[in-house]
C-alpha cells in the first residue's frame, strides 16, 4: 500500500531501476498510528530538509535528497495523533552495496564525512582504496549518506539492534 516508484534517471540509466522503494516513516511513526493521518501536509510544508513526501495522502521520507536531522517540528505541527514519540533513530540502518566506488577500486569517502555520527569508517585495504563499513551501533538511519553518495550505493536495511534489559 502507498509505496513509491522509483524513477530516477540516474538509477535507470545505471540499470537499478526498482519498481518499488521502502516506505521510510517519520520519526515517530508507526504503521499503526499512521491511520490517524489527514494528509494535511503540515508535516510536509514545515519540513526543514524539504524529505517529507505525501504518498497517497500519509508522510513518507525521501532520504536522497538530504537527511533527517530529528529537529521533530513536523511531530510539534501535526494536529493529529500520528506521531508517537521523538525518537533520535530510525528501526532502520544503512548498508552500503557493490555499486560503491570504494569497492570498485576509486576512492571516495563522502559517506563518512556527510554521517553525523561517523557510523561509517573505511579501513585499510592492501593495494586499493579503504573499505567503508557501517558501525551498526553509531547509526541512526537518518540518510545523510544516501544524499551524498555519487552511484546511489547506499541503502537502508532493518536494523539487528538489540534491546538491553534495564
Amino acid at each position: 500500500m502507498g509505496e513509491s516508484v522509483d524513477t530516477s534517471r540516474r538509477n535507470f540509466l545505471r540499470g537499478r531501476y526498482e519498481g518499488r522503494s521502502q516506505r521510510v516513516l517519520p520519526p515517530g511513526v508507526t504503521v499503526a498510528s499512521l491511520e490517524a493521518c489527514t494528509g494535511c501536509g503540515k508535516c510536509v510544508e514545515f519540513c526543514p530538509t524539504h524529505i517529507i513526501r505525501l504518498i497517497s495522502d500519509r508522510p513518507s521520507l525521501d532520504l536522497s535528497i538530504a537527511e533527517c536531522t530529528f529537529c521533530g517540528r513536523c511531530a510539534e505541527l501535526c494536529p493529529e495523533p500520528v506521531f508517537t514519540g521523538r525518537p533520535q533513530h530510525f528501526p532502520h540502518v544503512a548498508m552500503i552495496g557493490e555499486y560503491c566506488l570504494a569497492k570498485n577500486r576509486t576512492d571516495c569517502q563522502a559517506c563518512r564525512d556527510a554521517c553525523p555520527t561517523e557510523a561509517i569508517r573505511f579501513r585499510p585495504r592492501a593495494g586499493g582504496p579503504f573499505l567503508p563499513e557501517v558501525i551498526e551501533e553509531a547509526c541512526t538511519g537518518c540518510g545523510a549518506c544516501l544524499a551524498v553518495c555519487p552511484v546511489a550505493a547506499i541503502g537502508i536495511r532493518e536494523a539487528s539492534r538489540e534491546h538491553a534489559h534495564v
